[in-house]
């Protein structure tokens, strides 16, 4: 294939235009560690529920101060900067690995007072586990979009550049002024939250070689991520009214 066909900032040595047993492999590579992560995260949240009086603990450090969460989530934002980082080295296989697995445990860390208050809400897990099949659905249903079409959805990327640094804004703005977000802005995340997995889907196939199925698997991890996390707020608000 001549250069000149390739999407923007494809290259040859993409997984796109690998041979068929090993753009294969990338793939099952890829989503198996998407699957391993998920099930990290899964793990870790039961562990962190099992944990006498984690209820108080995490609310009580939470409510010690107005800008406790505001600490919380800059301090997300820099360990996920940090472990994409190791993720996409090329250093070696060890710091990928290190790279996905302290963003799983950063993601599982600031998921649990959402999840706390969700269990809260309808003890047994079942507004958690709605929101996972919920997300399970979209997360495929956008899969095959990206496969079956085959186009290249790196010209979300800046669309999705602009809102998410205007959905952080919002927040750290209703973090200090102490305003809820509500139902519309948990359903734009949504959206943007899709237009991610869209992305990331494509960006795997069109922006990665074989070589990175760790940096590719964290990056849908991510995007599944935020997705659950918006689906629930949603969900928690309906069953709130």
């Amino acid at each position: 294939m001549q250069s000149q066909t390739l999407p923007y900032g494809a290259t040859t040595s993409a997984v796109a235009y690998a041979e068929t047993a090993e753009r294969t492999e990338f793939i099952k590579r890829t989503y198996t560690h998407l699957a391993g992560a998920i099930g990290v995260f899964a793990i870790l949240e039961w562990a962190l529920f099992q944990i006498p009086g984690i209820e108080s603990r995490v609310f009580g450090l939470l409510g010690a101060s107005s800008y406790s969460w505001l600490i919380v989530l800059g301090a997300f934002m820099l360990v996920s900067y940090v472990a994409n980082k190791w993720a996409h080295s090329d250093v070696s296989q060890g710091t990928q690995y290190l790279g996905l697995g302290v963003y799983v445990v950063a993601e599982a860390l600031i998921f649990l007072p959402l999840l706390l208050i969700a269990n809260e809400m309808v003890p047994g897990g079942d507004l958690i586990l709605q929101a996972g099949v919920i997300t399970a659905a979209l997360f495929l249903g956008l899969s095959l979009i990206a496969f079956t079409t085959k186009k290249d959805f790196s010209f979300l990327g800046g669309f999705l550049k602009i809102g998410f640094f205007i959905a952080i804004g919002v927040i750290v703005m209703s973090i200090i002024f102490g305003f809820n977000l509500g139902l519309l802005f948990s359903s734009i995340m949504v959206v943007l939250a899709a237009g991610s997995i869209l992305h990331s889907t494509s960006a795997m196939m069109f922006h990665y070689s074989t070589r990175q199925h760790v940096a590719a698997s964290l990056s849908l991890f991510a995007s599944v991520a935020l997705l659950f996390w918006y689906v629930l707020r949603i969900l928690m608000a309906f069953n709130r009214n």
